[in-house]
């Protein structure tokens, strides 16, 4: 179960900084500020959750992880950001060192 916390918590960790470019780029802005803030702590009880079980660095680590890439991924399928080889190899980087602490 406390995979399964850490992995919402990642998905979370994704959707405050989303939620703040959705409130700097709409007429919406209190409303995405308000998510931000939610997924914030929700993000955050998730974590803690996760931690009672899984090493904290390793909770740590994953969860920056999921928040690093999930949010990179949706700056280049949503914001057009740039998807060049070494911001994709760098994304690939921290994918491979959280499976590398997840198995050793």
């Amino acid at each position: 179960m406390a995979w399964f916390y850490l992995l919402l918590g990642g998905v979370f960790e994704i959707g405050w900084p989303l939620g703040f470019k959705l409130a700097a780029t709409t007429s919406y802005r209190m409303l995405f500020i308000g998510l931000s803030i939610v997924s914030m702590a929700l993000s955050g009880l998730f974590l803690y959750l996760a931690q009672r079980t899984i090493p904290i660095g390793t909770a740590y680590a994953v969860w920056t992880g999921i928040g690093a890439v999930g949010t990179l991924l949706i700056g280049i399928f949503l914001f057009h950001d740039s998807a060049n080889l070494m911001r994709l190899l760098s994304a690939f980087l921290i994918i491979t060192g959280i499976i590398g602490l997840k198995l050793f």
